[in-house]
């Protein structure tokens, strides 16, 4: 199904004022000593700056770089048509207009540069609530603290010193008599050889007993 193409009053009006701004942008390049080719490169280059600045400003929040280059390009194609309605002989083109094309180019590239380079902010999805301030810090109260004297701990009471032991009874050990003699041999012959009384670690070692047995013998000789 072929799609069919509708005629808009305001297109096509706005293909007539672009044929005809093309035309006088062109005829001014041609005066000012653009021939040939670079004749029809400058209306090319002024539309492209004016569609380029437009876009933009449809399209971004921040508009402002783009508001001025469609000004700038807007006043280069006012510009050609008002000079060659016939205000300006294009006979005889001054300086300065010569000066204002052969600079076009430079102009012209360095503002589609600008517009296609230039970092955009995204526009904010909602409102944005302010943030909030930080409470001051309340004071803190003055409290004066004032601590208590501890007492001292007490010591644990010293023990009472326990009463000495009995003296440990020795167990009643049957001496043999005859044990019993022989030893008073031996006791004897330690007296008369020392002068002192035998004691029962020297009975045991001549005797050959048990320390209780001696002590049991040494405690009958006395």
């Amino acid at each position: 199904m072929s799609r069919k193409l509708r005629l808009d009053a305001v297109l096509i009006q706005a293909v007539i004022a672009g044929a005809l701004s093309f035309s006088h942008l062109h005829d001014l390049a041609e005066a000012a000593g653009q021939d040939g080719w670079k004749a029809w490169a400058y209306p090319i280059s002024v539309d492209l700056l004016l569609v380029a600045a437009w876009r933009r400003m449809r399209t971004h929040a921040d508009n402002r770089a783009a508001w001025i280059w469609f000004v700038i390009a807007l006043a280069a194609s006012l510009g050609a048509n008002i000079a060659t309605a016939g205000l300006l002989d294009l006979e005889e083109v001054p300086a300065w207009l010569r000066i204002l094309v052969a600079g076009w180019p430079a102009l012209a590239f360095l503002g589609g540069t600008l517009l296609a380079h230039t970092p955009t902010t995204p526009e904010p999805v909602g409102p944005t609530a302010a943030p909030l301030a930080a409470p001051d810090p309340e004071p803190a109260p003055d409290v004066t603290v004032e601590r208590a004297p501890e007492p001292a701990p007490e010591l644990p009471a010293a023990p009472a010193p326990s009463a000495a032991p009995a003296p440990a009874t020795l167990p009643a050990v049957a001496v043999p008599p005859a044990l019993l003699d022989h030893a008073r041999k031996v006791a004897d012959t330690h007296h008369a050889t020392t002068g002192a009384r035998i004691d029962s670690a020297t009975l045991r070692a001549r005797l050959g007993v048990p320390p209780l047995l001696a002590d049991a013998i040494n405690a009958q000789l006395t």
